[in-house]
């Protein structure tokens, strides 16, 4: 099965960048879209960005469309968000997730699969 691990997290002042990647394995990693989810404490999990399989199509959430870039590198089976002008609503756990569906992309929870253990991302004002 695929396992996801997270990591990079970390504090930083509001306006600063940071980034976190998520590491993956399985023969299949590379067929599957990819998201980034984020939960802060007493909200639901949402969802930051996606990615298509082969990298080619990118979608984000609103409020973090051009501060917020997403990747992948098939062929280290890494992919990652890179996080610019930071704000403190955007301080939660990043969670790296798989999608459910082989070369589709989905924005919600359900359109995933498998997630990894998340990694903590503070925003201080």
């Amino acid at each position: 099965q695929v396992h996801l691990v997270e990591s990079g997290g970390g504090l930083v002042q509001a306006g600063g960048s940071l980034s976190i990647s998520c590491n993956a394995s399985g023969r299949t990693f590379s067929r599957f879209p990819m998201g980034w989810f984020r939960q802060a404490p007493g909200k639901e999990r949402e969802f930051v960005a996606g990615i298509s399989w082969s990298g080619r199509n990118a979608y984000y959430r609103d409020s973090v469309r051009g501060r917020f870039s997403i990747r992948r590198d098939n062929a280290k089976n890494t992919v990652s968000l890179e996080m610019n002008r930071l704000k403190p609503e955007d301080s939660a756990v990043y969670y790296c997730a798989a999608g459910a569906v082989m070369y589709g992309l989905g924005n919600r929870i359900r359109d995933f699969g498998t997630w990894g253990q998340g990694t903590q991302v503070t925003v201080s004002s």
